[in-house]
């Protein structure tokens, strides 16, 4: 059984590095959102965005050469990657401070519980768009 477990993570270690490092990378969106939101009265949407900034410099710079085995740090590559990467990432952190903006900011639902929600729907949108469109195979 142990011989099992450890073929299936060895046959999807992508995916599995991808969550350890997104678990960790949530972290710091938390340890950034959390008291922006809380303690200084910053609005859900300001604070998430900071915390996305804050943990998008974290996720590039972690995932780019545990996860996806890019391992060429020349500006003419980082450069490429960085803006897609950016650029994927936008659209999910759009899509979740919306969601945030929503539910929080004009609903009056729980900001904590909702930050933790929408964190579940990014991290798997990052995946597919950081595997298919900024770290794709040569």
């Amino acid at each position: 059984m142990l011989e099992n477990i450890k073929n299936l993570l060895k046959k999807h270690q992508g995916v599995v590095l991808y969550l350890f490092l997104g678990i960790l990378t949530t972290l710091v969106n938390y340890i950034v959102y959390l008291p922006l939101y809380n303690y200084c009265n910053i609005s859900a949407a300001v604070s998430n965005g900071i915390a996305w900034f804050v943990s998008v410099m974290v996720a590039f710079v972690t995932n780019k050469p545990i996860v996806f085995k890019s391992y060429d740090w020349s500006w003419k590559v980082v450069r490429t990657e960085l803006f897609k990467f950016i650029t994927c990432r936008l659209c999910s952190g759009v899509a979740e401070t919306a969601i945030l903006w929503l539910t929080v900011d004009a609903l009056r639902l729980d900001g904590n519980v909702w930050k933790i929600v929408t964190s579940a729907l990014v991290i798997v949108l990052n995946y597919i768009g950081s595997k298919f469109l900024v770290f794709k195979s040569k």
